[in-house]
């Protein structure tokens, strides 16, 4: 009798350590990080793209692939940042590039019912008329630039910035909002982001300004030209 209790203890003793050790491993698994390196594709590659390339680092196509040309641009940017340079886009690097939760916006929660507001006033007076896709763009584009070092880090600071939207000096933010504009804004701050990671648009047969158009074009949707 003694033999077959010790024996069950040690058979209870095995399970034991395999279901802690299991429940170890689905923890590590849940908390590993995806990192950006060679041979990633996706949103998160566009943004760094689009970061790099804004601040003159990556002269490649922003295609959402991280090749060769990329990762040398990563290095470049971990060296000027005293990051360790080994071409791989952690948490130190999207965080110094402005980059956070592989998004451009964070979840709904993240932002008040009076901030959905503006955004979709703005995305209304600034894309009506366009896809519904397009308007989604428009609304990426002023959360992307809440998470970009060269503009403000807040809604209103970004929707606020002078000469940022022709809509406030117009009038067109006085116009009606359209519902679509409001599904857009829940929209793209969910994380949709059809510009891909674009930080500027502009309507080709309505600009006349030089230095945006020559902008890097990421997309065109509608009248719409993204870019970096």
């Amino acid at each position: 009798m003694k033999k077959v209790g010790i024996t069950a203890w040690r058979v209870l003793i095995v399970v034991l350590v395999n279901l802690i050790a299991f429940g170890l491993l689905i923890n590590l698994t849940h908390n590993v990080q995806t990192l950006s390196k060679v041979g990633s594709q996706g949103s998160e590659v566009t943004k760094i793209q689009t970061k790099l390339s804004s601040l003159g680092i990556y002269k490649g196509k922003v295609d959402g692939i991280y090749g060769s040309t990329t990762k040398k641009a990563v290095v470049s940017f971990q060296k000027q940042q005293g990051i360790t340079a080994d071409g791989i886009a952690g948490s130190q690097t999207l965080k110094s590039l402005g980059i956070t939760g592989g998004g451009s916006s964070g979840s709904l929660g993240k932002y008040s019912s009076a901030d959905v507001a503006l955004l979709a006033k703005i995305i209304s007076a600034e894309s009506r008329g366009e896809p519904y896709t397009g308007q989604v763009a428009v609304g990426a584009v002023i959360l992307n630039r809440i998470e970009h070092p060269s503009f403000p880090n807040t809604l209103a600071g970004v929707v606020y910035q002078p000469g940022a939207f022709s809509c406030l000096t117009d009038g067109g933010v006085n116009a009606p909002v359209a519902d679509s504009a409001y599904r857009a804004a829940r929209d793209a701050i969910n994380g949709s982001d059809p510009s891909g990671g674009a930080i500027y648009y502009y309507n080709p047969a309505k600009s006349t300004n030089k230095w945006i158009l020559s902008r890097p074009i990421i997309t065109v949707i509608g009248d719409h030209r993204f870019c970096s």
